[in-house]
């Protein structure tokens, strides 16, 4: 504990002598940036897709699940007769808030992308619609679908459950492909940042050996390779989270296309989410240059 104390209080506090030992320019400083930073401009993306996968995933699962639909598969003399039928046996169900039947109008709108807006419904045998809102406690599908299946023989109840779990399924999957890339991010951020410092250490071969002569110790040494490597990690991933949160406020809302991925986007206190990417990105960075740090001193003494 007070090895991480005073390790801690290095990083905040600095050594302007140890830090000399680490190159402040060059192609170890410009890795760590750009990793740093490019990383974090994804890490704010996967997270994005994870937060609206759980959304999609809620959203889909509620409105199917309080949902149904009844088709009447009847004859055209019939059909008039069986949906006023099936619209009284709703009435007297428990568990249902609300029961409807399409109108012609709206039934050609949802055949209008496959059939077009001329689709006349009186010359095809397109079954009437109704449309099926349950309470929040839900109904009992296996006893309407047997009362249906006495009183109205053209009925046929959909309660959509082919249709919510995969949809939910897939959502779910998302949302953990979201999780995923941001576990594969950092451990990417982690060994490109273990290969900068391992390659500062090895350039510097020279200089810490020179500094070993005259007293220094590895934790001293290492110290200043961990706390150069940490704030360029966190200045970098605070570039990319700022750019990368950018880009995500610029994209179209829901609203306007009503489409998941245009939905990728942060709601509420979402969006102090990204703050922490910086601070992961550190904490990385500080972990993974302290372990090769370490390693690589005892290789070269």
């Amino acid at each position: 504990m007070k090895v991480q104390t005073f390790a801690i209080r290095s990083l905040l506090a600095g050594d302007r002598h140890a830090a000399r030992v680490v190159p402040p320019s060059g192609f170890t400083a410009q890795l760590t940036l750009f990793a740093a930073g490019s990383m974090a401009f994804l890490a704010v993306f996967a997270l994005a897709l994870s937060l609206a996968s759980g959304r999609l995933a809620q959203n889909w699962g509620e409105e199917l699940a309080r949902s149904a639909t009844i088709r009447i598969i009847a004859p055209l003399d019939q059909r008039g007769a069986q949906t006023e039928a099936a619209l009284r046996i709703l009435q007297t169900t428990s568990g249902v808030e609300s029961a409807r039947a399409l109108s012609d109008d709206e039934q050609q709108a949802l055949l209008a992308p496959w059939f077009g807006n001329d689709l006349a419904l009186d010359s095809l045998p397109v079954p009437r619609l109704i449309e099926v809102i349950e309470t929040a406690q839900g109904m009992d599908v296996s006893g309407l679908r047997l009362r249906l299946s006495a009183e109205v023989p053209g009925a046929v109840l959909d309660d959509h459950e082919r249709w919510r779990t995969p949809l939910v399924r897939a959502a779910a999957r998302l949302r953990l492909l979201g999780w995923v890339s941001i576990a594969l991010i950092t451990v990417t951020v982690a060994a490109m940042i273990t290969l900068a410092a391992q390659a500062a250490l090895s350039a510097n071969a020279q200089v810490i050996a020179v500094l070993r002569l005259v007293g220094a110790t590895d934790d001293y040494i290492a110290q200043a390779f961990v706390r150069r490597f940490t704030l360029r990690a966190l200045g970098g991933a605070g570039v990319g989270m700022v750019l990368g949160m950018i880009a995500v406020l610029l994209l179209p809302s829901a609203s306007e296309a009503g489409s998941f991925l245009t939905g990728l986007s942060f709601r509420g206190w979402h969006w102090a989410l990204p703050l922490c990417i910086p601070l992961l990105a550190g904490v990385v960075a500080f972990l993974a240059t302290g372990a090769a740090a370490r390693r690589t001193l005892r290789e070269l003494a």
